[in-house]
């Protein structure tokens, strides 16, 4: 399944904390991955605190095309394979190149939601084939975004 939307709530309104989804490793992130992630997160931030209370970015994009060569297998393949001659192989999806402590997603919230925020965060971890760490940033240091 394709992932369909980046961003998600009320992306217009002011809010006072900022918690973002860090990846621990460098990978391949497939896109239905990320769109079970951002499923899973936005579903219970929509029925717990509502669709105008906070703002999801999902902020990688699935640009790597992943490609197989297929090889067949069982009673005479050997007379149809090729092996690797001219194996450039054909798509089987897309993934997003991940580095290590790159923000995976992105959720502003303001202080009284932090705790059902911090919850939809994990459920999304969950979903990443790596390990993740979610970091909170309040709006009076020097880290907020302009």
């Amino acid at each position: 399944m394709k992932i369909v939307k980046f961003d998600m709530g009320n992306p217009r309104k002011e809010y006072d904390t900022k918690l973002e989804l860090l990846s621990n490793r460098s990978m391949n992130i497939r896109q239905n991955s990320l769109e079970s992630a951002r499923m899973s997160s936005n579903r219970l931030l929509e029925k717990t605190i509502g669709d105008n209370e906070y703002h999801l970015r999902v902020r990688v994009f699935p640009h790597h095309v992943l490609r197989e060569n297929p090889l067949a297998s069982g009673a005479g393949a050997d007379r149809m394979s090729t092996g690797m001659k001219l194996s450039y192989g054909k798509s089987i999806g897309t993934a997003a190149r991940v580095m290590e402590g790159q923000a995976l997603m992105e959720l502003r919230v303001n202080k009284a939601n932090t705790k059902i925020a911090r919850e939809a965060l994990s459920r999304a971890s969950k979903k990443f084939p790596c390990s993740c760490r979610i970091v909170a940033i309040a709006k009076d240091t020097n880290n907020w975004p302009k």
